[in-house]
């Protein structure tokens, strides 16, 4: 028995060094990359920190708790029933003069802004984990692939998380990505995954980025965490973005729990035409690295946001609410608020420059 247990020990832990060291799981800083980390203000104590004190879980709950809890109390409608409706978009033929947003689900979207083209956190591969098949897509939500993106003028990243950055997707995507923008730290996986270092631009919280024919970035904070296995927790920052073009000017949010940056932000880079922010996979248990439904329409008020597009829903099961949960109370607490609000089928145009445009409650009857 002793014989058995400890060949059973060995072969787990082979197990668990050859699932680590698959590229999938990108670098961890070391050298020089490590030595620029080392130079932020939000560097400490050998990890990236959030502004303001951001526990894991919330105060009062333990970590067997939110286990137990994460096990036992999920909903019983985390899945869709129905397939989800989508509206497949050709976006090599798009018109060059429209200026439209295209969502994938969650927290993908592709944008034609101002004749360039940007695309924002893909996951195309079907999964959210370094694990097959234990994070899978809902139906329908599935209906972009690398081959169905025109080329890219700017990839922003917001972090390294496995639902943000997708291996599988984005080494796919290499050949048509021009510049990538990201925060301190991602830089090497993508490195890692043969991207040209002249290809990507990675910055601190607060810095500028002056592209090409009038487009601006600013990286700004996000109240969030990063890390792509056990032991790489916060060795790469997770950022929000201020994308001002020519014409519009937008706030690509991240991963973000509510804090006091979203009002700072608003004050001194808004009022912004659009807030794309996160609006699913909350839980009280967790409630400082993903915001509540009501925090969501705060935080698009504190950014003086015209409109706001909720995502980070619609594709994984990565909480414990019914799937359209976010969707029906954000909306309905934009609704009180008079804050419009976005919210197109997978795939579906949204016209940018339109001040009106209807869009249907399609999750309704889906169950």
């Amino acid at each position: 028995m002793a014989v058995i247990i400890s060949i059973t020990l060995v072969a787990i832990i082979l197990l668990v060094i050859l699932l680590f060291n698959k590229p999938e799981f990108g670098k961890v800083p070391k050298g020089d990359s490590l030595a620029l980390i080392k130079q932020s203000p939000n560097y400490k104590h050998n990890k990236f920190k959030n502004l303001s004190h951001t526990p894991d879980i919330t105060e009062g709950v333990s970590y067997m708790e939110v286990l137990r809890s994460f096990i036992f109390d999920k909903s019983k409608r985390l899945k869709p029933a129905k397939r989800l409706p989508f509206i497949k978009t050709d976006l090599h033929s798009l018109n060059p003069d429209e200026d439209v947003l295209v969502w994938f689900g969650h927290s993908s979207y592709f944008i034609q802004l101002d004749g360039k083209n940007i695309l924002v956190d893909p996951v195309f591969s079907g999964n959210a984990s370094p694990i097959p098949n234990s994070m899978k897509s809902f139906e329908g939500s599935d209906v972009y692939s690398p081959a169905d993106i025109p080329a890219i003028d700017y990839l922003f990243i917001s972090h390294d998380h496995w639902d943000h950055l997708d291996y599988k997707t984005i080494v796919a995507l290499k050949p048509k990505i021009k510049q990538i923008i990201t925060g301190l730290g991602t830089a090497l996986h993508l490195k890692h995954w043969g991207f040209d270092a002249a290809s990507i631009v990675e910055k601190d919280w607060y810095e500028e980025i002056f592209l090409s024919d009038g487009f601006v970035v600013n990286t700004l904070p996000a109240r969030h965490f990063s890390g792509r296995g056990l032991t790489n927790r916060q060795q790469s920052l997770w950022m929000s973005f201020a994308f001002k073009t020519p014409t519009l000017n937008l706030f690509i949010g991240g991963d973000s729990g509510y804090d006091t940056h979203f009002k700072q932000i608003g004050e001194q880079f808004g009022p912004f035409d659009l807030a794309i922010l996160e609006c699913g996979q909350y839980n009280k248990n967790w409630r400082y690295i993903h915001s509540m439904p009501e925090e969501v329409v705060l935080a698009a008020k504190d950014l003086k946001a015209t409109k706001l597009l909720p995502v980070h829903w619609a594709k994984f099961p990565l909480a414990q609410h019914d799937w359209d949960e976010p969707i029906i109370k954000v909306t309905e607490l934009a609704k009180a608020n008079n804050l419009p609000t976005i919210t197109p089928m997978i795939g579906e145009k949204v016209y940018l420059n339109k001040t009106t445009q209807y869009f249907e409650r399609w999750w309704e009857g889906l169950k």
